[in-house]
Parts: structure tokens; C-alpha cells; sequence
């Protein structure tokens, strides 16, 4: 069986003519799904009851359903855990922050990048998302905020899973994201984070035609520590992934986000901080420090005065250098907390 929210609006008119329909069959099933958020044939009452029948002998959509909603009692986030249709589990979350209502959206059950400082990675890599698994999460948060009059105003693919690790389904989840027909998000309003797949970063700037926004999970400037802690650098070392960084065809104006998580006596020192301008030095980024999240897997944040200690050297060195709010982390819901109820291997 093939399933109707994995195709894009070009496959779906194809679907149709397939079928012996005309292709606009196909923009009507589009614009149901993503337009409307409707996932049952019944429903699309546009649509010939002898067409819904046909559809339904060949074609369904991806099952995934809500099964815990866990609300942050610090600062109103929201973590959502899905049960997909093979039973695999996987959680997505509102940020709320103010009036901005961002979801944090999961490409992968599991990860295999083995980031030993977070707790997905502990689960190793169980599967990638298919394209209606990762678009219907956005559909199942504007839903649930649709409760409240509110939706969702921004998207970062920083959930479960390596977004560059699953590719060709994010790059087609993003066109449909970004489709004025489909999710109609401004691509100034969607982010990608990456711990650094050189090949495949360089590949999604040359397939997607807007390109969105970037955020590089950096952590380490010496490429021998970040091996320890990020195995990634194995295969791409920090040197390569600076060079592709400072390549990229970069939209003017806009500036890629340096991702920092401050471990406590690992990468939190002063020294570090000017490490880390001399690396980045002359490119276009802003630096989010990230106040490490106290987990069970053997790591603690770092001490608030060697936080703004390291803020002040990269100010001081002429970068832009925030401390990003830990939202939801009351719910483990926060940077490297998502695990969605699997066993975590210590």
C-alpha cells in the first residue's frame, strides 16, 4: 500500500492520472491533507464517492497518534509523545517562549550519531521517518494549539535523529513545509541543526530551492576531543566542516547558528571560548550557548559564572554569543533530553 501523505503535490497528480484521473485530483488530495489537516478519504467531500473508494483499495496515510501530552509547569512547553503505525514511539515538542510557539520536530526514531552527551543518541537508531511521519507533526502541534486559538510560528528539526542522516524524506518534508499549498512556512521561519555530515550539508543546499535556516551542533573545536564525544568528527573533522561552513551559498544577511553545549569542566573553560572565536572567526554565525541539560548519562551543566564568563570572551572577540533558554527541561523535554520512553544504554 502506498501512502497518500508521503507523496509530494508532483507524485500525488501522477498518483491520479495512474488511476485514470485528471491530475488535479491530485492538488485536491494535497490541499486536504495539508491545507485542511485531514487524513480520511470520508472526509474529502470534494471528491466522488466511487474516487474515495478506489483510493482507499490502493492508497491509506501514515498512522500516528498522540498518546502522552506533557505540559512544563516552568514555562508552558509541551512534549508530545506519538506512537507510530509499526509501534515505534518518537516525541516532538512546543517551546513556548512568549508569543513565539516553536515546534521541535523528530526525523529519526532513535540516532546513530552517538553524541555521548545525549540522551536519543542512547537509544541508537531504530529507523528513519518517513516524509508524512515528520510533516504530520507540525499537523498534530497546530492542532493541539488550535485548542488554544495559537500555532505554531517557527519549526527546527532539533527533536529525535540526525536530520542530515535522513535526507532525501527531510528535503521533501521541507518543500512540503515550505509550499505555499502545503504548510505555507516562510523559509526564514524553519532550522535544521546538524552535528555535521559534511556531504549531506552541502547536498541539501543544492536541493532545496530556499534554502532554510542553519544551525551546526559544534561543542568542541579540538577535532581529538570532539571524537571522544561526537563520533561524527571521525568520518568529518571539524577542520572540514569549518571549510564547508565558510563555502555554503549562504542567502545574504543570513548567518548560520553555532550550537554550544557547555558540558562542566569539558568545554566550559575561558580558553575554550577563544578556541572557539579563532575557529569562527570571519564567518556569519551567531552563537547559542546551551546550559547543558543534568541528565542520568554521567554529564553536568556548567557553573552559571563560567557560563557568562564564556560569553563575555566571545562578546568581547566581537561575536554574537546568546544563552538560549532551556525550554521544557522540567519535562525532559529540552536540547538532548528526548528519548521517548525507550531504554536508554549507559
Amino acid at each position: 500500500m502506498k501512502f497518500l501523505d508521503d507523496l509530494s503535490r508532483q507524485n500525488l497528480e501522477y498518483e491520479m492520472t495512474e488511476l485514470g484521473e485528471k491530475p488535479f485530483r491530485g492538488r485536491q488530495l494535497y490541499k486536504w491533507m495539508y491545507s485542511k489537516g485531514i487524513f480520511d478519504l470520508q472526509e474529502m467531500t470534494d471528491l466522488s464517492k466511487q474516487l474515495r473508494q478506489k483510493l482507499e483499495q490502493k492508497y491509506g496515510f501514515r498512522k500516528i497518534e498522540v498518546i502522552e501530552k506533557i505540559q512544563s509547569k516552568k514555562d508552558g512547553s509541551t512534549k508530545v509523545l506519538l506512537e507510530l503505525g509499526d509501534k515505534n514511539r518518537i516525541e516532538t515538542v512546543i517551546l513556548r517562549d512568549g508569543e513565539r510557539l516553536t515546534g521541535c520536530v523528530s526525523t529519526q526514531v532513535g540516532c546513530r550519531m552517538g553524541c555521548s552527551f545525549c540522551s536519543t543518541a542512547k537509544i541508537g537508531l531504530i529507523r528513519n521517518l518517513k516524509i508524512g511521519e515528520i510533516v504530520r507533526q507540525i499537523i498534530i502541534m497546530n492542532r493541539l494549539l488550535s485548542e488554544k486559538n495559537e500555532k505554531l510560528s517557527n519549526i527546527v528539526f532539533m527533536g529525535m535523529g540526525e536530520p542530515l542522516d535522513n535526507l532525501d524524506n527531510l528535503n521533501e518534508a521541507i518543500k512540503i513545509i515550505l509550499d505555499e499549498n502545503g504548510l505555507n512556512f516562510s523559509h526564514r521561519k524553519v532550522t535544521v541543526s546538524t552535528c555535521g555530515m559534511v556531504n549531506e550539508l552541502k547536498k541539501m543546499y543544492e536541493e532545496l530551492d530556499s534554502p532554510v535556516n542553519l544551525a551546526v551542533s559544534l561543542n568542541f573545536t579540538d577535532n581529538k576531543i570532539r571524537q571522544r564525544y561526537m563520533p561524527v568528527s571521525k568520518k568529518y573533522p571539524v577542520e572540514a566542516l569549518i571549510s564547508t561552513l565558510r563555502n555554503l551559498p549562504l542567502q545574504k544577511r543570513k548567518r548560520i547558528t553555532i550550537e554550544y553545549v557547555l558540558l562542566k569542566n569539558i568545554n566550559d573553560s575561558q580558553m575554550d571560548a577563544k578556541y572557539l572565536a579563532e575557529v569562527l572567526r570571519g564567518l556569519p554565525v551567531k552563537i547559542n550557548l546551551i546550559v547543558y541539560n543534568d541528565s542520568d548519562i554521567g554529564f553536568n551543566s556548567a557553573a552559571d559564572e563560567n557560563v557568562l564568563a564564556f560569553q563575555k570572551v566571545l562578546l568581547d572577540k566581537g561575536l554574537s554569543a546568546f544563552i538560549r533558554k532551556s525550554l521544557g527541561s522540567d519535562i525532559e523535554g529540552a536540547c538532548g533530553q528526548l528519548y521517548a520512553k525507550y531504554n536508554k544504554k549507559i
